[in-house]
């Protein structure tokens, strides 16, 4: 019986990469002198500082850019709420979304389940989800449907066995 798995991950090297990149970036630009801005890669968050709110958008939007040319999904990036930190300075910090959680595992069983194709079931399993058919032709379907919905999340199909 044919079956593929679904995961949501995310390359921590190309992460880093943009991280540093944006860093030196952000060094070298004329717009950022005189802001003391900062980007720094935690454990499993991204974290941001400037002097203001529109020169921490300007900082986001290098970091995203970054992030695209090194083919990593803006979906892994959870943002959380700009805060002010001492000296009327912002900061923010995006969350680095790694697997698929329970709740997100419910919504994929139940979109796949709502397809009504015959002969595929879905389960999952810890952080991602194994889907089986009968015939490979309904699991590319299935590929092609999921890729079509937006889940917010990066969503990677692996592991294609007959």
């Amino acid at each position: 019986m044919p079956t593929f798995d679904i995961t949501s991950e995310v390359d921590m090297q190309e992460v880093r990469n943009a991280v540093d990149q944006a860093s030196r970036e952000i060094v070298n630009r004329f717009d950022f002198k005189g802001t003391d801005s900062s980007i720094e890669l935690g454990e499993d968050a991204i974290a941001m500082e400037s002097a203001s709110e529109d020169r921490l958008a300007a900082l986001r939007q290098v970091l995203e850019e970054k992030m695209v040319r090194r083919n990593v999904s803006l979906k892994a990036l959870d943002y959380g709420d700009v805060t002010e930190a001492s000296g009327g300075r912002a900061r923010q910090s995006a969350a680095l979304s790694v697997g698929i959680s329970s709740d997100k595992s419910k919504e994929l069983n139940k979109f796949i389940k709502a397809l009504g194709i015959k002969g595929v079931s879905s389960s999952t399993q810890g952080e991602q989800l194994r889907v089986q058919g009968k015939k490979r032709d309904t699991l590319q379907e299935v590929i092609a449907a999921l890729k079509g919905e937006d889940f917010e999340i990066p969503l990677q199909f692996g592991n294609f066995r007959d």
